[in-house]
């Protein structure tokens, strides 16, 4: 039967309205504890009942929910119990499902949340019921059966042979639930992974794809890519590259005459080290812009130095921001990432130039060579790959193809190189590897110039090595000549894939 909501209502009533200061605990009527919660709902039905008791006692009869010999079977405490109930109101199962259980299936932290605020089930005083002493032996499993063995023959008796079958189908049942349950559990796996490596682009027209750009990326998906520059260490290792910095700075303030009068664009601004460069040469405007955080430290660094006439500082990505000023004579950037490519800069300073850069304006630095090389250093690669085929006495030689894989920034002794692509071996020995690695130009009046190669001074880029899976002998005045590719990976807009074709194989490198 279902309650009027009027007797939900517990009342509270007192012996003595007069005396306000009384501290005589007798003045007060006690009333029933199940009568200070709200109705209770069955656990399979809509009913509603004044009491829990009377919640139980349906679920009992009507649905053959019997707590009693659950607590037998389970030999549950208030805990499981707080768990099946919480169990029951979050997936709804039928009361015979949770009657054929052989196993608590609900015995899982995440029951002990409650599903509902205030669910009188929940302040049910389950520890006072009892389990008659048969209950509790009917209910064990050993059962107690007899069972004869004669001649291969097995005789049951009716009863166990009933119990063994209901049990086989209790079973049968967990087994298909449990199994539907991970293959949801499995596809929901894929889609996180997929959802993880691929970046959508949402155009607001109903139709998701795969980013091909920068700017095809929601800012919301990029900001993990931002977030790694609002860290003062890297800020701190790119201004301590001397070679890095220092050609930056030769490049604004020797060249000041090209400078004076024009506005600039710093992009990815960072500590606006290249704005005050800038500003210093005789710009007459800088605008700086970053997404990270950094900005923020950056606007207190142009305050301190007395440059804020200056330098406008913006936060936003170039791609979704609209700046002071539209056009610009000079736009200046350090982009570049490893192998030149990495982290994708690239889209947003062809951005910049499309957009902003005014007619005979200069894109600094405005030339770059990627170069690559052999390199011959067996005690290397036997460190990274030769490693695996002895771990303390095991083999674990499959996890070699995935340190292939992937591509390594490192610093790489001078003397381990031959030539560039194609490859001329300059002395007997193994090729463990092939190294790239970039060159930048700013073609001024007082041209400026940097490489990261392993002839020059070492800088924050290093080089990006590849590794081959096993040494290749070769003899002084040997060519190794092949084809390298490198492209966006399309499932992580800003890491790169890098194909090499050589010694009659394809080897490829993903850098992320």
């Amino acid at each position: 039967m279902v309650m009027a909501s009027e007797n939900c209502v517990p009342d509270l009533t007192c012996k003595n309205d007069s005396s306000e200061d009384s501290e005589d605990e007798s003045d007060w009527q006690e009333v029933d504890s199940e009568d200070d919660t709200e109705c209770a709902m069955c656990l399979f039905c809509p009913q509603m009942y004044r009491t829990t008791s009377e919640a139980v006692s349906h679920c009992c009869t009507d649905h053959k929910f019997d707590l009693v010999k659950l607590k037998a079977r389970f030999n549950m405490d208030c805990y499981g119990y707080i768990r099946l109930v919480n169990y029951i109101r979050i997936h709804r199962p039928l009361s015979s499902d949770i009657m054929a259980c052989t196993e608590p299936i609900w015995d899982c932290d995440e029951y002990m949340k409650p599903a509902s605020n205030n669910d009188p089930w929940l302040m049910y005083d389950f520890d006072d019921i009892e389990v008659p002493a048969p209950l509790k032996t009917s209910e064990t499993p050993s059962g107690g059966f007899h069972v004869n063995a004669e001649d291969g023959c097995v005789t049951l008796s009716e009863q166990h042979f009933s119990e063994l079958q209901q049990t086989i189908q209790q079973l049968t049942l967990q087994f298909i639930l449990s199994n539907s349950q991970l293959n949801v559990m499995m596809e929901r796996f894929k889609e996180l992974c997929e959802d993880k490596h691929n970046l959508i682009a949402d155009k607001g027209d109903g139709v998701s794809h795969l980013a091909h750009s920068v700017k095809d990326v929601r800012l919301e998906d990029d900001e993990g890519y931002f977030n790694t520059y609002s860290h003062f260490s890297i800020h701190h290792e790119m201004l301590s590259d001397e070679v890095r910095t220092s050609s930056y700075r030769d490049a604004l303030l020797q060249n000041s005459s090209g400078l004076k009068g024009k506005t600039v664009l710093d992009l990815g601004c960072g500590t606006g080290i290249l704005s005050m460069f800038a500003a210093s040469a005789g710009a007459e405007k800088v605008i700086a812009i970053d997404q990270s955080d950094i900005i923020y430290h950056a606007m207190d660094i142009v305050r301190e130095n007395n440059l804020s006439k200056k330098i406008d500082l913006v936060k936003g990505r170039l791609e979704d921001t609209e700046l002071p000023q539209k056009n610009v004579d000079v736009i200046v950037s350090e982009w570049m990432g490893y192998f030149l490519f990495f982290e994708g800069m690239l889209d947003s300073v062809i951005y910049a130039r499309d957009h902003h850069l005014a007619e005979g304006g200069m894109l600094l630095p405005n030339r770059y060579s990627v170069s690559m090389a052999g390199i011959g250093d067996s005690a290397r690669h036997g460190q990274l790959i030769g490693f695996w085929s002895d771990v303390y006495g095991y083999r674990m030689s499959c996890l070699q193809h995935e340190v292939v894989r992937e591509a390594m920034v490192e610093i790489v002794p001078q003397d381990k190189f031959s030539a560039n692509l194609n490859l001329e071996v300059t002395n007997d020995g193994t090729l463990t590897a092939l190294v790239g690695y970039f060159d930048a130009f700013f073609d001024l009046p007082h041209a400026v110039s940097f490489s990261t190669g392993p002839h020059s001074k070492p800088t924050h880029w290093k080089q990006t090595v590849f590794l081959l899976e096993e040494p290749v002998a070769f003899k002084k005045g040997d060519v190794v000549s092949g084809k390298v590719v490198c492209q966006r990976n399309q499932k992580d807009i800003r890491s790169l894939i890098i194909t090499l074709s050589i010694l009659g194989k394809k080897l490829k490198y993903v850098l992320n």
